[in-house]
C-alpha cells in the first residue's frame, strides 16, 4: 500500500512474512536528481515484490535513488543488495557498520545467553527459525558513513541525522526541521515498545536508550514516521510513556530480586510481566524467551551500573541480588 504523507514523501508498507511485526514502513522521498529510500524489508521475495510495486507506482527509477538504513536489523537492511545499483549510495552509521564488518555469527551471543541462564538447545532452535537468519543478507556494499548532525538532502527536504542508540548501538533517525518530521526507525513505535536487548558485557543499551529518548523529546517534532505500525503526532507523550514503561520495568526487576535473590536473567525474565498470549512462562515460544531474556539483561545491566544490584555469582551462570 502506498500513502503520500506530505508532498513527494511516501510510505510503502512492506510485508514481513512470519513475523509479529507484520510489515515495515519504508519511506520514499521522490526527488531530483536523486530520490531517497529509508529502510527496505527482509531479503524475501514477498518484500522485494512489494518494494518493486511501490516504487513503480511512485514512478521511481532505482538507478536514480539512494538508500538510508536506520539500523542493522534484517527487516530494515535485508533488501539492500537486491535493490542497490552501481550508482546507489548506501547511507549508514559507523557503530552498526563495525558490527556487520566484524560479524562472527551468532555464537558469541549464544554463549552469553547460556551464561545468562537460557537453555542452549532451545535457543539454537529459536535462532534457526529466526527471520534474520533466514532472510538476512551477506551485506558488504560500500557504505557512506554518516554521523550525528550530518545532513542528507532529497529534493525539498533537508534531513539531519540524529544518533539514537538503544535499539542498536548505532541507530540513526532522520529529522526534517522545516516540516518537523522525524523518520524514527525503531527508536519510537506507537503501540509496541521497541525491543532493548543486551547480549554482551560491554553495553548498557537501556541507559543509552533513555538518554536517546530525552534527546528526541527536546526536539520540535510534529509528526513521527516509525519503522512499524501507524504514524503518530504526539511525540512528547509517547516518549514519556516509553520512559515510564522502563522505569516500571526496573522497579519490577528490583521487586523480583528482593523476593528471590540470586536469579539469572533467564529466571528474572520468567517472573516479569509480558504482553504475550501464553498461559505461563513454560508456554512461551523459544524465540519469545530469547527476546524476554535479552530485555531482562538490559534492565539488570542498567541497575547494576547504577549500583542498585550486584552479581551474586559469575560462573557457570551470572545471577543477581539487590544491594
Amino acid at each position: 500500500m502506498i500513502e503520500e504523507i506530505v508532498p513527494d514523501l511516501f510510505r510503502v508498507k512492506i510485508p514481513l512474512p512470519d513475523t509479529p511485526l507484520k510489515y515495515l514502513n519504508s519511506y520514499v522521498i521522490r526527488a531530483e536528481p536523486r530520490s531517497l529510500i529509508v529502510d527496505t524489508g527482509l531479503n524475501h521475495d514477498v518484500c522485494f515484490e512489494a518494494m518493486q510495486a511501490g516504487l513503480a507506482e511512485i514512478g521511481l527509477d532505482m538507478s536514480k535513488a539512494d538508500l538510508f538504513i536506520t539500523h542493522m536489523h534484517a527487516d530494515h537492511f535485508g533488501l539492500v543488495t537486491r535493490m542497490a545499483t552501481d550508482s546507489t549510495q548506501v547511507f549508514f552509521n559507523r557503530l552498526d557498520a563495525e558490527i556487520i564488518e566484524n560479524w562472527q555469527g551468532f555464537e558469541p551471543m549464544i554463549q552469553y545467553a547460556v551464561k545468562s541462564g537460557l537453555p542452549e538447545g532451545a535457543l539454537r532452535k529459536a535462532l534457526d527459525r529466526h527471520p534474520a537468519r533466514k532472510f538476512g543478507t551477506d551485506w558488504r556494499p560500500p557504505l557512506q558513513i554518516l554521523s550525528d548532525g550530518h545532513q542528507v538532502n532529497a529534493g525539498r527536504y533537508r534531513f539531519t541525522c540524529v544518533h539514537t542508540p538503544g535499539h542498536t548501538q548505532g541507530h540513526m533517525c532522520l529529522y526534517e526541521p522545516a516540516h518537523k518530521i522525524l523518520i524514527a526507525g525503531d527508536h519510537l513505535l506507537i503501540d509496541i515498545t521497541p525491543n532493548i536487548q543486551c547480549w554482551s558485557e560491554d553495553d548498557d543499551p537501556l541507559n543509552s536508550y533513555m538518554a536517546s529518548l530525552d534527546k528526541v523529546r527536546a526536539m520540535d517534532i510534529a509528526r513521527v514516521l516509525p519503522g512499524h505500525r501507524r504514524l503518530f503526532d504526539d511525540c512528547h507523550r509517547r516518549v514519556d510513556e516509553l520512559k515510564t514503561h522502563h522505569e516500571h520495568r526496573l522497579e519490577e526487576v528490583m521487586e523480583i530480586l528482593v523476593a528471590q535473590p540470586g536469579l539469572s536473567a533467564f529466571e528474572t525474565a520468567s517472573f516479569m510481566t509480558w504482553d504475550i498470549a501464553a498461559e505461563n512462562w513454560d508456554a512461551f515460544p523459544p524465540a519469545q524467551k530469547w527476546f524476554a531474556t535479552g530485555e531482562a539483561i538490559s534492565h539488570l545491566r542498567y541497575l547494576e551500573n547504577k549500583n542498585r544490584i550486584f552479581r551474586k555469582t559469575e560462573d557457570p551462570v551470572i545471577t543477581y541480588a539487590v544491594k
